[in-house]
Formats: C-alpha cells, structure tokens, sequence
C-alpha cells in the first residue's frame, strides 16, 4: 500500500513552486520587498500617483478622473518592450507556479499556508491586469483576495489580515478606475478602513500613513462620481493625517507627493464652492511640494507640479477681476513645457499645452489686444498634434471644443467671418466624439458654443440658415443643461436662444 506524504512532504513539494514564484512577483512589482514564502506579498506601496497620473490627463476647465490611457499606441524603445513582453511573461509563470503550490498546500491540509498562497497569487494576478486591458485578471485578484482572508483572519494573523486587506483595497481600485459606478470604490475605502484598524499609528506609523494615502485616493475617485463633497472633504483629512507622519524630515518625496495629493484635491473642492478659499489652499500646497520637487533633482515631478499649480491659478483668475493669476499661470505652463517635452512625453506635453490654451485664453478675454487669443489657438492647434482623435477621441474632441472658444472669441473682434468659420469647424468636429450617449454634459456646453458661433456668423451674414442652426443648437443643449445641474450654463444658453430668435423675428420682419 502506498504511503500518503506527510505534511512536511507537501511543503518540500511545493517549496520549489512558491520560491519560483516569490522571485519572479518580487522582480515584477513595483516597489515590492524580498519576503519569504510564508508571509504574504504586501501591495501597499501608495497608489495615489495613480490620482495625478490620470488626473493630469484631462485639460482645464473639465478635469476627469481617467480610467486607462485608451488607443495608446506603445512608443518605448524596442528594448522596454521586450522587457515589458518578457516580464509579463514571467508573471504567468508565476501564477502557473503558486496554483501548483496550492495543488500540494491545500486550504484541509495547511490552512495558513494555503491562505498565504492565495495572497501572492493575487498580487500576481493583480500585476497582469494592469498590464492588460481585460478585467478578468483583477477580478481574479480580488477573489484570491478574499479567499486568503477567509483563513487570515484579524484575530489568528492580524498583520497578514491587513496586509491582505490593503492589497485587496489596491486590485479594488485598479477595477474601479476602469468602471464608472461607485461599488468597487466603497469596497476599497472599506478594505483600507479595515487596514487601518491594525495598522495603528503608534505601532506602524509608515504603514499608517501610507494606508491613509490609499484611503484617500479612493475617497477621491468616489467623491468624483458623487454629486457632494462630504467624500471629497474626507480626502483632504485623511492626506492630512497622512503628513503627520510622511514628514519632510522623514520622507522628503513622500511628502512632496502628498502635499501633491492634497492640492488636488483642495483644487477639486474649491472647484466645486463659490470661495477661493480651498483653491489658496491648493496653491500653497503645490508649492510646498515644490520645495521638495525641484527640478534639478526630479525634472519630470518638479513639471508637473509645475501645471498643476498653473491649473489652480488659473482656476483663482478666473474668479478675480485683475490678470495677475491668469499671467502667472501662464508663466508656470510655460516653465513646465521646458520639461514636459513632446519628444519626451508627447500626452503630456498635449495636455500641458492645452492647459496653457485655457489660460492664454481667459487673459486675451480681458485685454483688448489680441495677441494672447493667438497665442491660445497656436497651444490649441499644438496639443493637436499628439492628441489625435485616432490616439485619444475625448481628449481630442475636447481641445477641439476649447480651439472653437478661442477662435470664436477672435471672431468676435474681427469683421469678417474666417474665424467663426472655423470655430464652427471645431465645434462639430468635437460633436462626432463628444456624443450626447457618451459625454452628456460636454456634449450639451459643447452644443452651447456652437450656438453662440453660428448665431454670430448668422448676424454677420444676414443668414437665416445659420441662425436657424444656432437655434436648434442652443436648444440641444437645453435639453441637458437643467437647472439643477448646469444653472449658469442653461442660463447663458437660454440667453443665446433668446437673441437668436430676436435676430430670427427681425429678418422674417
């Protein structure tokens, strides 16, 4: 009769599998420490660069949480490529090796180590599925997950138990990036609340704090789909409580990345409040981080926390009366593009672009002169360049909405009819991305501008025709600029109606 392995047998059969496997995760994931095949992979490096990478995606005055960088075309060196394909490559290596591992360490046999196992195949999985458009990989993440903490429980191994809970709240969050509800973002705040109530500040306090960051990363992306600040306000708490601990004397960079956070999220809320009070905030926490993020050290960090503090002083010019704001906003999207290069960084430097768009814009609106009207349809055509609708559709509809802006308000000043011409131009060709299914509210401010651009023609030309346009098109965009939701919009498009049907009654005399 054959004798049955004892349970020392199991773990040298599958010692070989899980050693492998450990190796292999260790050297593919980012910021991951050496550990040893009974404890757990922890994923608890902060994901808040995650809220500025895809934040920063999104040009002024409509700023975006983005799911996944679409339609990208991969513009590495062949080499990083290779390394890319070969490092994928051994990620499923190892999540072939740790489901080996669990065909000897079964959850009856080994409990722990089974739940341990379960733990690194997660980060594995997790690891593949942002390599990977598909969600599958996440979502097996997650289940491994969570079957690790149906043994790992808070009371038989309280560390593992939070650990597991953080890297459960990170593979939350990458799925959540890639949908538009809210779930998967509630059970990531509640993952890292658990967390949170093992890593206690006295006893861990990095660990603490670096939780509190995740935490308010996904408070962030929840506040962002919800209508209310109150998720917004808990963000700003929890970076707060985070910089107790990620000191400057501790951890500069860390410091100077959370300031970051925090100032973009005090820009999110001052965005949504009549004050300028949060926005003053945003803008010194920027330029706190800046004292960290210099350029000589981290050229690339120092650019962009150039523009975003270029993006809050454009938000702050935009509610006063003088061009100060609006000057040195201008001043500071130009410093970033001495960085944020299109040979080194072609989205981002569209984006900068862009950025530097909206805020020579709002200066020629308050100059006679035109020059900085110019100026902003030059920075316009220039993101054009690498935000092509093939690349990044949105993106692309949405700087061709702000060119029509810039090239109407150079219309308006002008006496013939090139200009409105082409902001119409523009305006319709944002139409064929920005769709009402898709975008409704960019769709309908973007019906509004082109409204206004065709009644402007029409008046010019004395062209029913074009009127008749821009009154269907002001009233498009009634239909979803409601009160509730877009008041001083629906308020300026009602008063572009209004002028149009007069100027429509004048011409049938």
């Amino acid at each position: 009769m054959r004798k049955r392995p004892s349970q020392a047998e199991h773990h040298d059969r599958a010692t070989p599998c899980i050693d492998v496997a450990v190796v292999i995760v260790s050297g593919c994931a980012s910021g991951a420490m050496a550990v040893c095949r009974r404890a757990p992979l922890c994923a608890m490096c902060s994901i808040a660069g995650i809220l500025l990478r895809l934040l920063r995606r999104s040009p002024l005055p409509c700023p975006a949480w983005r799911s996944l960088r679409q339609n990208r075309p991969d513009r590495r060196p062949a080499a990083l490529r290779r390394s890319g394909r070969a490092a994928t490559a051994r990620l499923l290596g190892a999540v072939v090796a740790f489901r080996a591992a669990m065909e000897e360490l079964t959850r009856k046999r080994v409990p722990l180590d089974w739940a341990m196992t379960q733990s690194n195949l997660g980060l594995a999985l997790m690891r593949l599925g942002e390599r990977e458009s598909a969600t599958e990989r996440l979502e097996e993440a997650i289940a491994a997950y969570r079957a690790a903490l149906e043994e790992l429980t808070r009371e038989h191994a309280p560390r593992m138990w939070a650990a597991t809970q953080t890297n459960l709240g990170a593979a939350l969050m990458r799925l959540a990036e890639r949908e538009t509800g809210t779930a998967r973002v509630e059970e990531a705040v509640t993952a890292y609340r658990a967390a949170l109530e093992l890593f206690n500040r006295e006893r861990l306090p990095l660990d603490w704090a670096r939780t509190q960051t995740n935490l308010a990363t996904a408070l962030v992306l929840q506040g962002m789909r919800e209508s209310g600040t109150a998720r917004l306000e808990e963000a700003v708490v929890a970076f707060r409580a985070a910089l107790e601990e990620h000191t400057r004397e501790r951890v500069p960079l860390d410091w100077a990345k959370t300031q970051n956070n925090l100032g973009l999220v005090l820009m999110m809320l001052g965005s949504r409040e009549s004050g300028t009070a949060r926005l003053e905030e945003a803008a010194a926490a920027y330029r706190a981080a800046l004292e960290e993020h210099r350029r000589r050290r981290v050229p690339m960090q120092w650019a962009t926390t150039k523009a975003s503090l270029g993006n809050v002083l454009v938000r702050l010019g935009e509610r006063e009366r003088g061009t100060a704001r609006l000057e040195a906003a201008v001043a500071v999207h130009r410093a970033a593009l001495e960085e944020v290069t299109r040979e080194r960084a072609p989205l981002d430097w569209a984006m900068t672009q862009a950025n530097l768009g909206l805020a020579l814009m709002l200066l020629g609106e308050r100059e006679r002169e035109t020059t900085h009207l110019e100026d902003a349809v030059a920075a316009y055509r220039a993101a054009l360049q690498e935000y092509t609708r093939a690349r990044v559709p949105l993106d692309w509809a949405m700087t061709q909405a702000s060119l029509g802006l810039a090239l109407a308000r150079l219309g308006e000043r002008e006496t013939g009819v090139s200009r409105l011409e082409e902001a119409v131009a523009a305006h319709r060709a944002a139409l064929q991305e920005s769709s009402r299914e898709r975008v409704p509210l960019r769709w309908a401010t973007t019906q509004a501008s082109l409204g206004l651009a065709l009644m402007m023609l029409g008046e010019r030309e004395r062209d029913m025709a074009r009127l008749e346009d821009a009154a269907a098109a002001c009233r498009a965009a009634l239909e979803e600029m409601t009160r509730e939701r877009m008041p001083l919009e629906r308020e300026k498009a009602q008063e572009s109606l209004d002028r149009t049907l007069r100027l429509l009654a004048a011409r049938r005399g």
